[in-house]
């Protein structure tokens, strides 16, 4: 019975080691990937190896986020919406594609204004000069119409602007592209008004700003944060005076080819920034 008991312990104990080796296995390290490995949701590491030069990480008030600074003498800034055969995109990654297809692949890419349930833009856009939805100035509920709401355009000479919709219509302003969002996060150097310092709701979130110096600024969180700490995050940190919020929770942002963020959500509106010639 001797040798039994022991064979008997013998598979015992070998079958604990295994379950302890298995169970290791599954057990996550808590460590960050390394860079390089950035996923799909933002929520990884910081840095990629293809991450473009105007782009720059930073950690405000505890969320991770990427600022891209585009200065327009050296990079074109534009938005598209839809195919040559006038078929909406529908997502960043399938616009970047699109354009890859022509030999347009873009420095950088993100979703850029909010849409109907049919990919049209709930507000004004304008593409090449010409108007495709109109100013909307109604009252309703959600982001978009939490007043004040702005304009995010780009004159034909390449230089860009963000202003309260209400200030928009009355500057008789032609763009060469434009697209409507809100609401505004920064006016005038001022917060939102309607904006909780912290508010419970958190999400990705994107949007756009202007500097005093004329350089665009292109921010998207890599974790959640409130409506008032990003609205913080163009004020304190890319010093715009001026930022309109663009979407949160279908957030996504190409470098290049490279879907670095994808919410793997629906976009309208994309914004495209270039190397000029």
């Amino acid at each position: 019975m001797t040798k039994y008991r022991t064979l008997y312990l013998l598979i015992i104990l070998l079958f604990v080691a295994g379950g302890l080796f298995f169970w290791s296995a599954l057990v996550p390290t808590g460590k960050l990937p390394e860079a390089g490995m950035a996923g799909s949701n933002g929520n990884e590491a910081m840095t990629a190896l293809d991450r473009p030069d105007i782009c720059e990480e930073t950690v405000f008030e505890g969320a991770r986020a990427s600022l891209c600074i585009i200065d327009p003498a050296a990079n074109a800034t534009r938005l598209v919406y839809r195919d040559r055969t006038g078929v909406p995109h529908g997502s960043v990654k399938r616009a970047v594609t699109a354009l890859a297809t022509f030999g347009q692949t873009p420095v950088l890419a993100m979703n850029a204004g909010m849409y109907h349930s049919d990919m049209t833009p709930v507000g004004l856009y304008v593409e090449d000069g010409k108007e495709i939805s109109p100013l909307n100035t109604d009252d309703d509920f959600g982001n978009f119409f939490l007043k004040p709401n702005g304009v995010f355009f780009i004159r034909p000479d390449g230089t860009a602007g963000v202003m309260e919709t209400m200030a928009y219509a009355g500057a008789e302003i032609a763009p060469a592209f434009a697209t409507q969002s809100g609401p505004m996060l920064v006016i005038n150097g001022e917060i939102h008004p309607r904006f909780l310092p912290d508010g419970t709701t958190r999400y990705i979130r994107n949007g756009v700003g202007v500097r005093t110096d004329g350089k665009l600024v292109l921010a998207i969180t890599r974790d959640p944060v409130s409506l008032g700490s990003f609205a913080r995050l163009f004020k304190d940190v890319a010093m715009c005076p001026n930022a309109l919020f663009f979407d949160g929770g279908v957030s996504s942002m190409a470098w290049g080819a490279h879907m670095e963020i994808d919410a793997g959500e629906p976009a309208g509106p994309v914004v495209v920034v270039m190397l000029r010639d």
